[in-house]
């Protein structure tokens, strides 16, 4: 299994890591992000969803992640169409203000549209949207891509309030020091809501696919798949579960601290180091 107490670095994260060690320079600033592992149940246990990233992507190319992305001036502005556990239970549970918080929420639920069609919203607190394949929805997920359509507008249009109690906070990763691009970022986890299905509709992503857990982390042990320590790390925490039941169970009671790898220079090469 991939160790990532010490993880040699190769290629341009190297170049980069090497650089900004050697260079001294003042690192980013990490921008918030929200990602999402969403989930289905099958006979053979709990899969999750997951994206390669296409190669020409400025971060994270040809690297397969789940639905995700920055956190958007307009996520902060969905306080009336909120319906779950309140932002400062969030805020808790993530370690920011409540403000933050619900702005990392609002971008988990955003995103997840975005780049799978699946939208964490229904009509009523205690309901869901159904089908979102059809054209009028396709037109919004694309308006929302190109912020043309801001998600608080989006969401009072059609009479929707954001479903927060579908979500459960999962993992806080925060990129590297040595990135030019870095994110602060919340992962959660939901489950696929009944009646949706996921669709190949991102234009970041050259690949989709449901897997187990413990499948993804096979391939990437075996070179086949690559992942970024922060998508690795959460499938394989994921491989215990029986069903998604006991992983959203789990979300709710798993301590959450932020993770910020750090990287060790031996001589000309760099070593990826998590604790």
């Amino acid at each position: 299994m991939r160790d990532l107490t010490s993880e040699l670095l190769s290629g341009r994260m190297a170049e980069a890591a090497l650089d900004h060690v050697r260079s001294g320079r003042t690192p980013a600033e990490p921008r918030p992000a929200s990602t999402v592992i969403l989930l289905r149940g099958t006979a053979a246990g709990p899969e999750v969803y997951l994206l390669r990233r296409q190669r020409t992507m400025a971060f994270a190319a040809g690297m397969t992640v789940f639905p995700g992305g920055r956190v958007d001036a307009t996520d902060s502005t969905v306080a009336d169409s909120w319906s779950g556990p309140a932002p400062a239970w969030f805020a808790d549970r993530l370690g920011c203000d409540e403000q933050t918080a619900s702005a990392y929420v609002a971008a988990a639920v955003r995103e997840t549209f975005e780049e799978s069609g699946v939208l964490l919203a229904g009509p009523s607190t205690e309901t869901v949207v159904g089908d979102t394949t059809g054209d009028d929805w396709e037109a919004d997920r694309v308006a929302l891509e190109e912020r043309s359509l801001g998600f608080a507008d989006f969401l009072h249009r059609r009479g929707l309030v954001l479903r927060a109690d579908l979500l459960g906070p999962w993992a806080h990763w925060i990129t590297p020091e040595f990135e030019p691009r870095r994110y602060d970022t919340r992962f959660f986890v939901a489950a696929l809501p009944a009646g949706q299905v996921t669709r190949d509709v991102t234009s970041e992503s050259d690949q989709v696919a449901w897997t187990r857990p413990a499948d993804a982390v096979a391939a990437v042990d075996l070179g086949e798949m690559l992942m970024l320590p922060p998508t690795y790390v959460c499938c394989r925490d994921l491989t215990p579960y029986d069903d998604v039941a006991a992983i959203l169970t789990a979300a709710g009671e798993r301590e959450i601290r932020p993770v910020l790898p750090t990287v060790r220079v031996a001589g000309d090469q760099a070593y990826l180091e998590t604790t």
